[in-house]
C-alpha cells in the first residue's frame, strides 16, 4: 500500500503562491497578508495559511486557503458544499469564499483554534491523540444520516476507481454487508482531525469526499493511518474511544478499496 507521504505532505517553504490565488486574496482584502504553504495533496493542490498583518497573535493564521488545479479530480466546490451543509451539525471550518479563478479553484476557510492530531505536540502523546480520533469519528458517525445528500458508498467509489485508475475492480472481491450506514468523513486520516489545547476532539477538516457509507469505510483507513503517523501507539485506545472492536473482514475490504482509488 502506498504511504501518503510519498505523494502528499508539507511542500517546500519557497513554494510560490499561484498568481490567481494571490489575485483572489487581494480581491478579498488579504493582499498584504503573509501566505505560508502548509500542505500539498495527491492531486497537486496546495493549502496555505493566511496571516493578516493585523492579526492579534503574530504567526497565528486567521484563515486557510486551498488551491486546486482544474482537472485535478478533487473538487473544492464539492468540499465547500459539504462544509456549508455540516455547519451547525458538526464542528468544521466555516467557508468564507469559494472562487473559480482561471486554472484553479480557491476555497477560503476560517482557521480554528486547534492543532492537527499529528502535530509534534500530539505525536509525543499518542494516547490522547488516538482517544480524540476515536471520539471525533464516533461523533460524526452518530449524526442523523437520513438527510445527507452526499454519497461515498461502494458503488460510486468502484465506478470512480475503475474509470480513473483503470483498475479491474473485480479483484477487490465482494463488499461485505453494510454494518451501519453513517455520514463518513471520506478522508479519515489522522491529520484531518484537529485537537483542542486540552487534547479533546475539536473539528474535522478536508471533507471533499464526505458522504453516506458504511462506517467501516472510515474506520479501516483511520486505523491504518495510525501506523503512518505515530511512531509508538496502542491501537486499542482508538477502538475503545470509538466504542467498537475491530472487524478484520470489513477493515481488509475497505483498505483494498482505498488503495484502488
Amino acid at each position: 500500500m502506498v504511504h501518503p507521504s510519498d505523494i502528499a505532505g508539507p511542500p517546500p517553504e519557497e513554494t510560490p503562491v499561484p498568481p490567481e490565488l494571490q489575485a483572489a486574496l487581494s480581491a478579498l482584502g488579504l493582499g498584504s497578508a503573509k501566505v505560508e504553504p502548509v500542505w500539498r495533496n495527491e492531486a497537486g493542490g496546495l493549502t496555505f495559511a493566511v496571516i493578516p498583518a493585523a492579526t492579534v497573535e503574530p504567526g497565528s493564521p486567521e484563515y486557510f486557503v486551498k488551491w486546486n488545479p482544474v482537472g485535478s479530480g478533487e473538487s473544492l466546490v464539492g468540499e465547500a458544499e459539504r462544509l456549508r451543509w455540516l455547519a451547525g451539525k458538526h464542528p468544521v471550518p466555516s467557508v468564507e469564499a469559494m472562487i473559480m479563478a482561471g486554472a484553479g479553484e480557491i476555497l477560503l476557510t476560517r482557521a480554528l483554534p486547534g492543532r492537527s492530531a499529528v502535530s509534534e505536540r500530539w505525536k509525543v502523546q499518542p494516547d490522547r491523540a488516538l482517544r480524540a480520533l476515536g471520539e471525533g469519528l464516533r461523533r460524526l458517525h452518530d449524526l442523523t444520516a437520513a438527510d445527507c445528500p452526499f454519497d461515498w458508498g461502494v458503488d460510486q467509489r468502484l465506478l470512480a476507481a475503475g474509470g480513473s485508475a483503470g483498475r479491474d475492480v473485480s479483484e477487490l472481491g465482494e463488499a461485505p454487508p453494510i454494518d451501519r450506514l453513517v455520514i463518513c468523513q471520506g478522508d479519515p486520516c489522522a491529520p484531518n482531525t484537529l485537537l483542542g489545547e486540552d487534547g479533546s476532539f475539536l473539528a474535522h477538516v478536508d471533507l471533499a469526499r464526505l458522504g453516506l457509507a458504511d462506517r467501516w469505510a472510515d474506520l479501516a483507513v483511520m486505523s491504518l493511518s495510525l501506523e503512518w503517523n505515530y511512531p509508538e501507539y496502542d491501537e486499542a485506545v482508538f477502538w475503545e474511544a470509538y466504542g467498537i472492536d475491530p472487524d478484520p473482514e470489513r477493515i481488509a475490504y475497505y483498505r483494498r478499496l482505498w488503495e484502488a482509488e
